[in-house]
């Protein structure tokens, strides 16, 4: 079995900062529509758009030279239970991914793991 890892962590007001100076335009460079509409139901989304940008870091980082991927490939959801994964645009992404993320009031940290 090969074990691929990727972690990322970031501070939550360098989000803050990109949403205020550049808005939708930031938020539509890093997220698709489902996690906008996820993140803009809470009073203080920067906190939420880090732990994606996060999590997306930190499957870049898993993956690896592995393919090619781009922000908009990936979307980071939570299932019914609040876990989060990962739902990759056709014919990209990793079928054995593991993905925990977490957020303080003033870090986002996440963590990817690929199993094959």
């Amino acid at each position: 079995m090969k074990i691929q890892t990727g972690i990322d962590i970031i501070e939550i007001e360098r989000i803050k900062k990109a949403m205020d100076r550049w808005g939708d335009n930031f938020l539509n460079h890093v997220l698709n529509q489902e996690e906008i509409d996820y993140i803009k139901q809470y009073k203080h989304p920067a906190q939420h758009v880090a732990a994606r940008f996060a999590a997306k870091e930190a499957i870049y980082k898993a993956i690896s030279t592995d393919q090619t991927l781009g922000w908009k490939d990936m979307t980071i959801l939570n299932d019914a239970n609040g876990c989060p994964y990962c739902k990759f645009k056709e014919g990209k992404g990793a079928n054995n991914l593991t993905l925990s993320i977490s957020h303080s009031k003033h870090y986002a940290v996440a963590n990817a793991i690929i199993t094959t």
